[in-house]
C-alpha cells in the first residue's frame, strides 16, 4: 500500500518516536508485535534511517534472549536496508543510520560467537573494521573486537599528545611492574561522573600496591547544552569537568586523545580497561562497575 504525499510525511514526522515503542516491546520479547508496529507505521513508504534503527533493535533484543539464529536473521535484515540506504547517501550524513548499521553488525559478531563460531565471528568483524575504518562506526566495531579477543593479549599504547588533569606522560610499555586501570571518560557521561569516587575509592585500597589510574577521554566537538566548539575551547571545558568530577582521583592523567577511544573500542561510556604488571588486559568492561566487581577484578593481579 502506497501513502498519499500527506499520509507520508505525517509517517515520517512521528517516527523519531518509534524506536522507545519498539524497544519497549522487544524489552518483553514481542518480536511480533515489534515487527508489525515498524511495518505499520513504514506502510510502503520508505525504509528511513528512523526506520532502520528500529528494526536493528530486534536483532538486539534476540541476542540479549540468546536466541542466536533469529538475532542473525534480524541483523541480516537490517545489514541489507543499510546497505541499501548507503547508495544514495555516505554512513555519516546524519546519525541514526550509523546506530543502525553498526548494531546490525555487532549483532551478527557477538550471535556468532554465542554460536560457538568465534574464529568466524572475529574475522568478520575484523573484515567490517577495515571496511568501515574511516567512519563513525570504527569504535563500535572494535569494541566488540576487544569483547570477544582482547584479554588475554599486549594492551595496545596510549596516544599522550594532549593531556587533562597532571601532564605525566607516560606510556603503558613503560608501566610494567604495576597493574594499570584505564578509565575512559567523556565529559557529558553522567554514569562516567558517577563511576570517579568508585574509582577513587579503589586507589585508596589498592594504590599502596602498586595500582596506578589513567583516564583516557576525547573531544566530541560540543560543550555544554551541545554548542559547537573549536577543538582549544572544548579542551578548556574538558579540563574544568576534570576539574569538578574527576580531580577525586588522586594523580590521575588524562590522556585526550580520540585515536585512543577508537584503538580501544570506547563507543560504550565509561570503559573500563584491567592491564596487569606484565602489560596483559585481564578486563575488557564496556560500561559502569561497582566497587565489589571492580575490586575482585583487580585483586588477583596485584
Amino acid at each position: 500500500m502506497k501513502l498519499s504525499p500527506i499520509a507520508l510525511l505525517f509517517a515520517l514526522s512521528i517516527q523519531g518516536a518509534i524506536v522507545p515503542d519498539v524497544r519497549v516491546l522487544i524489552n518483553k520479547q514481542d518480536f511480533l508485535a515489534a515487527e508489525k508496529l515498524i511495518e505499520s507505521l513504514r506502510s510502503g513508504g520508505p525504509w528511513t534511517p528512523e526506520l532502520i534503527e528500529a528494526q536493528s533493535w530486534l536483532g538486539r533484543g534476540a541476542l540479549f534472549a540468546k536466541q542466536y539464529d533469529k538475532a542473525l536473521v534480524y541483523a541480516a535484515q537490517t545489514r541489507k536496508l543499510s546497505l541499501e540506504a548507503l547508495r544514495t547517501r555516505k554512513l555519516d550524513d546524519e546519525a541514526r543510520l550509523p546506530i543502525g548499521f553498526g548494531a546490525s553488525i555487532e549483532v551478527e559478531g557477538q550471535a556468532l560467537a554465542g554460536k560457538g563460531q568465534l574464529s568466524e565471528a572475529i574475522t568478520f568483524l575484523n573484515q567490517e573494521l577495515k571496511a568501515h575504518w574511516s567512519t563513525s562506526i570504527r569504535t563500535r566495531i572494535q569494541k566488540n573486537i576487544n569483547l570477544l579477543s582482547l584479554e588475554g593479549k599486549r594492551a595496545p599504547d596510549l596516544e599522550l599528545k594532549e593531556m587533562i588533569g597532571p601532564n605525566v606522560a607516560v606510556s603503558l610499555s613503560k608501566l610494567k611492574g604495576k597493574p594499570v586501570l584505564l578509565f575512559f571518560w567523556a565529559h557529558w557521561c553522567a554514569d562516567c561522573k558517577a563511576q570517579a569516587p568508585i574509582i577513587s575509592d579503589l586507589l585508596t585500597k589498592f594504590g599502596k600496591k602498586g595500582l596506578m589510574i589513567i583516564g583516557p577521554t576525547q573531544r566530541y566537538g560540543y560543550v555544554a547544552g551541545g554548542d559547537d566548539a573549536t577543538p582549544e575551547v572544548e579542551k578548556a571545558y574538558i579540563a574544568t569537568i576534570y576539574s569538578k568530577s574527576y580531580a577525586v582521583i588522586p594523580g590521575m592523567s588524562a590522556p585526550l586523545s580520540e585515536e585512543n577511544f577508537r584503538i580501544y573500542g570506547s563507543s560504550t561510556s565509561p570503559t573500563l580497561v584491567l592491564i596487569d604488571k606484565t602489560g596483559i588486559v585481564r578486563m575488557y568492561n564496556p560500561g559502569s562497575l561497582s566497587m565489589e566487581k571492580l575490586s575482585a577484578k583487580i585483586e588477583p593481579w596485584l
